[in-house]
């Protein structure tokens, strides 16, 4: 049993002694995977660089190979799988950015109280004026491969296998509260981007975003959200609910990546073999590998035929009424990772 089995194996054997909460700071749904999820998001398929299926949505197109034969092992040892290239977008995870520590929007809003001290959203005044506010929240990670528990592309050797668990809990992060650490350990070259020059970056990825997808070479920006950097928790321009929990999720996915709990799945265009046919450590995220859409308090509807969209662009249109008081300030968002891979039709070889 590896750690992550015992560690959601604690976490339900520690709900079981509580309550679904009912109260102001804790409220959630477990989505329902025929009525929640944004499953036109998958779209566009591709199999040898031809679209297949949902040439209506939008894809990245900087990774997704061509070739209609692609091929993986060793070929000196003769153990090699040939097949053709496919690509996706995979929904792998589902987040919840909350106010209330250990309040699990994405399972019900099961609140499971004061486990460790760990902060609090609140959101207070900053610079002395009633416009600009900051805020702070806890993200919670699940793996949660949809497609293959509910057998889509059935028989498919692209798909993430992993069982729904629970990846990882900001609560018990202790750079994820703390700035300073944050900039020693995880995003130290916040320093170079603390300027008003690379200010300027930020504007233009939020114009890229909302045309398309994001500029990955600003990868100190977070498109119309604000700034990546730091690592952390807090939102130091808080401007509304989708606005800010979008960045909080970006911050996150960005910190996992530098921590390593995020491989890469889309191909490099060095090495063949590398995300065709195998995952890889890929230390710098880039932004223009993920979708999202938001699955509670409002499941996503779709906004000129899409309802997901790329990291960075503006929520000014499709988060317009999303979240409400009291029930609807807990978001939960299912996230898609761009999928490059080698399906195999048959193997050469042991």
């Amino acid at each position: 049993m590896n750690r992550n089995s015992i560690f959601f194996g604690l976490i339900l054997s520690l709900a079981s002694h509580l309550s679904f909460a009912e109260s102001t700071t804790c409220n959630g749904k477990f989505p329902n995977p025929l009525t929640d999820y944004c499953w036109s998001g998958v779209f566009p398929i591709k199999v040898a660089g031809v679209t297949l299926f949902g040439s209506d949505q939008e894809d990245n197109n900087s990774t997704s190979h061509a070739s209609a034969l692609c091929k993986c092992g060793d070929v000196s040892t003769g153990n090699i799988k040939v097949g053709t290239t496919m690509s996706f977008w995979e929904p792998i995870t589902m987040v919840d950015v909350v106010r209330q520590p250990f309040c699990f929007a994405g399972l019900g809003g099961m609140d499971m109280g004061k486990v460790v001290d760990a902060p609090h959203m609140g959101i207070s005044q900053i610079d002395g004026g009633a416009v600009s506010q900051s805020s702070f929240y806890q993200v919670h990670w699940y793996a949660n491969p949809i497609l293959y528990w509910l057998g889509a592309l059935s028989g498919s050797t692209c798909l993430d296998r992993s069982p729904f668990d629970i990846l990882d809990i900001t609560e018990v992060n202790p750079v994820w509260n703390d700035e300073e650490l944050a900039l020693i350990t995880t995003n130290p070259d916040a320093y170079l981007y603390a300027n008003p020059v690379a200010g300027l970056a930020c504007p233009a990825d939020c114009v890229t975003a909302s045309a398309g997808f994001p500029n990955d070479k600003a990868y100190w920006c977070a498109g119309c959200q604000g700034r990546m950097f730091p690592l952390t928790g807090t939102v130091p321009q808080h401007i509304g609910t989708v606005q800010a929990t979008s960045l909080v999720m970006q911050k996150f996915i960005n910190m996992a990546h530098r921590q390593l709990m995020i491989w890469g799945a889309d191909a490099t265009g060095g090495d063949d073999q590398v995300g065709l046919c195998y995952k890889y450590p890929k230390y710098m995220m880039a932004k223009s590998d993920y979708k999202y859409a938001m699955l509670f308090p409002t499941p996503e509807r779709k906004h000129d035929g899409k309802c997901a969209q790329p990291l960075g662009r503006t929520t000014a249109v499709w988060g317009a009424g999303t979240t409400f008081p009291f029930h609807g300030e807990d978001v939960v968002y299912e996230l898609l990772r761009k999928r490059d891979c080698c399906e195999g039709a048959f193997s050469l070889g042991n």
